[in-house]
């Protein structure tokens, strides 16, 4: 009888090792970029961008590790902790970095999912290798997990570290994603591989010039205390107007894991960005959480600027809010959050 209620008791303690996607307020070990270079549709405009990443990179360096995937023979020692030379389609590591798992021990599990240009709208291959190519060097610790049967974009979800996970409908089911699965079908996999309680879909907002299908960390973000900063827009006019009302009532209706309404606080939609014809997606909700800090994009409107950093500090009031010029980020359709993927700290 002794033996057996020992075995039992390992047995318990074996099976209740709890692994969850941390949010990304919590400590961080450090951040990845992956450097823009002259042969990616950065090229037209690349001092552009390269000043604009530098900015970024020593604002992370100030704070924490600073891990940057260059091109062969490009030295930026001065800016980062570990530098990797490998090849790239792009530079957004947001969507094909690993996304990293923690459990209460200090363990990571790295999960590498297959990113495949937003649905096969760009070429992917060489980025869609960086992550093995990372572990392999030693660049990263932890397990290394192989998702690459799913399509899973880190922009594409939020997590507020307690098992529930944000996503958008209008990304998890575009063409050429995970077809023929179905949403019932998607939202298994995701608990299953994030080990999440829940999953909580959001079915309405969008950007105009968004490659992405509409990521959620364009248009929604988790913040501490259970509050969600999102975009809203005034004018009826404008053609995002429906859609991001939309979402703004369905965040209403929201509840945490314990019955409780959201914080809601609502961030100002920029005034539209024209790159010739095109109307660029600048976003303020696309900031990025470092340790200490919040890294914010602005557009060099002041008024919306200085509305949208004091909001973010609202949600975040014991960090530092810094504000970097992303103009030069959008023109890619894109802004800071998509060029970067944070690594918790275990």
């Amino acid at each position: 009888m002794y033996l057996c209620s020992k075995f039992l008791i390992l047995s318990i303690k074996i099976n209740t090792q709890t692994w969850r996607l941390p949010a990304e307020w919590e400590p961080q070990w450090g951040v990845q970029l992956t450097w823009p270079h002259a042969h990616t549709d950065w090229a037209p405009m690349l001092d552009e961008i390269t000043a604009t990443y530098e900015e970024i990179a020593r604002e992370i360096a100030k704070r924490e590790q600073l891990l940057v995937v260059v091109p062969e023979g490009e030295d930026l020692s001065l800016l980062a902790s570990h530098l990797l030379p490998l090849r790239s389609n792009d530079t957004w590591a947001r969507d094909h970095g690993f996304i990293t798992l923690i459990d209460d021990e200090g363990h990571a599990r790295l999960l590498d999912f297959r990113f495949n240009g937003w649905g096969e709208k760009f070429a992917a291959e060489l980025d869609n290798a960086i992550n093995r190519q990372l572990y392999d060097h030693g660049a990263l610790q932890g397990e290394y997990v192989d998702c690459l049967d799913f399509v899973l974009e880190g922009g594409s979800i939020e997590s507020d570290g307690q098992g529930t996970i944000f996503t958008t409908s209008g990304c998890l089911l575009a063409p050429h994603r995970n077809q023929p699965m179905t949403k019932e079908e998607i939202e298994i996999r995701l608990k299953r591989d994030l080990h999440a309680k829940r999953i909580l879909w959001i079915d309405h907002g969008s950007l105009t010039g968004d490659d992405t299908d509409g990521h959620i960390d364009t248009l929604v973000r988790v913040c501490p205390d259970d509050t969600l900063l999102y975009i809203g827009c005034d004018n009826p006019s404008d053609e995002q107007y429906d859609e991001l009302q939309q979402m703004e009532d369905q965040l209403k209706t929201l509840r945490t894991l314990d019955g409780r309404p959201y914080r809601l606080l609502r961030l100002p939609m920029p005034r539209p960005i024209y790159d010739g014809a095109d109307c660029l997606p600048a976003t303020y909700a696309n900031f990025l959480i470092v340790n200490g800090a919040v890294l914010c994009p602005t557009y060099a409107q002041p008024d919306l600027d200085a509305e949208a950093l004091r909001l973010i500090g609202e949600a975040f009031p014991n960090r530092e809010i810094v504000g970097i010029d992303c103009r030069s980020i959008i023109k890619q359709h894109g802004s800071l959050h998509c060029c970067t993927m944070q690594f918790p700290r275990t």
